[in-house]
């Protein structure tokens, strides 16, 4: 338990006064509990773990390292106790339509889509292979991050695929400075060594900020469409797998973009 509090505090950046005061407990007790000299009740690593901004699933860890049992369930989106979350994701991917958007868990396995992201990857996909809108997908999923990178995926299809590629994998790498998920590391070391992806690009940029906005350029035929992404958490889950579920949105970067996509989805809408 000492060593897992130690690394979290180390990784997070803080010296144990910063931690100590923010959880108002004593330095000298904080040291105490990194080197096993006392032994934490449940309630002070549960306060630690506050303190530090731990996701829910590193909370449960630190306790159970702590010989405690986990406080946090993670509950499969399959089980029938999910049907309200599952329903909640069908409201909110129906409505960003008729543009894409995807719901994905905390390694990018794509668990939902939408139509439109649906109709995309029905593009890239064998017809057999591409998921039904507004479905759970089973696993095994399809992982978006890999359909990035895939020569075979959105790859060909984005005219900015180098700048896209480079900004992903950089936020990728400051979120593996701060983790110890080994799944992300590995998926990260996977999609370094990809097909056309530069040696330097393992050096991660910290001095640079991962872009506020950044377009993807989408062909579409002999048309291109240009968009940007943002990604939406639920707010003060109480789940493991609620807390580590994304949606990401894609929308139209620009007015002509816009008219694009709407004109196209009145054509394709059935006839009343």
């Amino acid at each position: 338990m000492g060593a897992l509090l130690k690394r979290w505090r180390t990784l997070r950046g803080v010296s144990q006064l910063d931690l100590a005061l923010t959880a108002d407990v004593s330095a000298r007790h904080l040291s105490f509990l990194e080197t096993g000299r006392s032994k934490p009740s449940r309630e002070m690593l549960l306060l630690l773990g506050s303190a530090l901004d731990l996701p829910l699933r590193e909370q449960n860890s630190l306790l159970q390292a702590g010989g405690f049992s986990a406080v946090y369930r993670e509950t499969a989106l399959e089980d029938p106790q999910m049907g309200g979350i599952r329903h909640a994701l069908e409201l909110i991917l129906r409505q960003h339509e008729p543009f894409a958007a995807v719901a994905v868990d905390r390694h990018w396995d794509v668990v939902m889509v939408n139509a439109p992201y649906a109709k995309l990857l029905g593009g890239l996909l064998e017809p057999s292979k591409a998921p039904a809108p507004l479905m759970l997908i089973p696993p095994p999923r399809l992982n978006a991050l890999r359909l990035l990178f895939d020569p075979q995926g959105f790859r060909p299809h984005l005219a900015n695929w180098s700048a896209i590629a480079k900004d992903i994998l950089s936020r990728l790498q400051r979120e593996a400075l701060s983790s110890t998920d080994q799944v992300s590391s590995s998926l990260l070391e996977e999609l370094l060594g990809a097909p056309g992806v530069p040696a330097d690009w393992r050096e991660p940029s910290l001095e640079k900020p991962p872009s506020l906005v950044l377009p993807f350029e989408i062909r579409l035929g002999e048309c291109s469409a240009r968009f940007f992404t943002t990604l939406t958490t639920l707010g003060a889950p109480q789940d493991v797998t609620l807390q580590e579920l994304r949606i990401e949105s894609f929308h139209p970067a620009d007015a002509e973009t816009e008219r694009m996509i709407r004109g196209a989805a009145k054509q394709s809408a059935p006839s009343e």
